[in-house]
């Protein structure tokens, strides 16, 4: 069992191991975007049915995550997580073995009903095993595996998937997650998750927290952006070979390269977030609007392309766990399954329906205007942020006693 948070040191080596278990997750959830063009030919359907698998996955975890949250409430956190893990696994060899488009969308909507109670799970775990004042650097570090993931998953995944068929690369994943389910059985510690009412405290309905507005608020900010982000990300592969025109080759070591500047932007994250949590979202929202306005721009220039695809993972890497760490840190512990899983259904809600949307402009405006379709979002997202935040302040302001 977890000492208290007060008395014990930092926890690297649990959420290392957390950390990882993010790594496997979002692998598998994008790693689709890496190996569109193989996807497709082999199943013979076209690249955007690949790259609405993306969406089918992130509706399966809308849909699923908030009732299997509250339906597994009083469950160990680390047996769920376990669960998770070994679902994965199932869900991945499914994938590799499909024989039809049918049966690989059947195997990612089991493998989205498990991410919905992995990622409602992962967060409030993370706080549980770090001080307060520490959890954006807690949230960063477990964050961190999904960063890794598009610098080291997701290329290392269409290399393979290139060099010995799609198919390969998801049987790789499930092996893998096999190995760090046996990690996890072994090093990771029991939490507590069961906030227990102190002498003569009356339990109010969860509808009636009064950190609720302040998460929803979170929660309509991640949507945004991630709405954006995904109109854009999900269909970078054939972005960079028809645009700028990137040599299929160099396609694995760019991604490489581009998860590299998005570890850098979670470092940064983890280092200024606990200290300036409103400022640091709004700097590296704004980073990424220039920096994907100059890919719409001037995408069709090879050395512009390179700076704009290197310098936008830095700045977006460190939006999500930014968002997670204020929702972890302003809801209430006895909200915070619920308002992790509520976090998970915006993060996903954008991720399904900006590859939605990316498909729709590249059928119908062609795929140049897919910068365009981010910077949109993200500019709006900005005047949400900025709006919220001046809200906040006055709120603030009233509340305080008047000397």
């Amino acid at each position: 069992m977890v000492a208290p948070a007060a008395r014990r040191p930092f926890p690297w080596l649990p959420l290392v191991t957390l950390s990882a278990t993010s790594f496997v997750a979002v692998t598998g959830e994008f790693l689709p975007g890496g190996l569109l063009p193989q996807m497709a030919e082999d199943l013979g359907v076209s690249q955007s049915r690949i790259g609405l698998l993306v969406t089918i996955l992130a509706a399966t975890i809308v849909i699923s995550a908030a009732p299997l949250t509250a339906v597994t409430r009083r469950f160990s956190r680390k047996s769920l997580l376990v669960a998770t893990l070994l679902t994965f696994t199932v869900a991945n060899l499914l994938a590799a073995a499909a024989p039809t488009y049918e049966v690989l969308a059947g195997a990612r909507i089991l493998s989205g009903a498990a991410q919905g109670l992995f990622w409602s799970v992962i967060g409030p775990y993370t706080t549980l095993l770090v001080h307060r004042t520490q959890i954006a650097k807690g949230i960063a570090v477990t964050n961190f595996g999904g960063t890794a993931a598009f610098v080291l998953g997701i290329p290392v995944g269409t290399a393979l998937g290139q060099a010995f068929g799609w198919r390969m690369a998801f049987v790789v994943l499930a092996l893998l997650v096999l190995v760090l389910t046996a990690i996890v059985i072994l090093r990771l510690p029991q939490v507590t998750h069961i906030e227990r009412l102190a002498t003569g405290e009356i339990s109010v309905p969860v509808y009636r927290d009064r950190t609720i507005p302040t998460v929803a608020v979170t929660c309509l900010t991640v949507l945004l952006v991630m709405m954006g982000q995904n109109v854009f990300t999900t269909y970078i592969v054939p972005w960079m070979l028809e645009v700028p025109g990137v040599a299929e080759g160099a396609i694995s070591p760019l991604l490489f390269a581009q998860g590299a500047a998005g570890a850098v932007g979670v470092l940064l994250a983890g280092r200024f977030g606990d200290r300036f949590p409103r400022a640091s979202v709004l700097i590296f929202l704004c980073g990424v609007i220039v920096f994907v306005a100059l890919l719409g721009a001037f995408g069709h220039v090879p050395a512009v392309a390179f700076v704009g695809l290197l310098i936008w993972p830095l700045f977006f890497g460190g939006i999500p766990a930014l968002m997670h760490a204020r929702v972890m840190a302003s809801a209430s512990p006895r909200i915070r399954d619920q308002a992790s899983a509520f976090l998970t259904i915006s993060f996903n809600v954008g991720i399904g329906g900006g590859a939605l949307l990316g498909g729709i402009l590249i059928d119908g405006l062609g795929i140049r205007t897919l910068p365009w379709g981010e910077v949109a979002f993200l500019t709006v997202a900005v005047l949400f942020v900025i709006g919220a935040n001046v809200y906040a302040a006055r709120s603030a302001r009233a509340a305080a006693p008047v000397p």
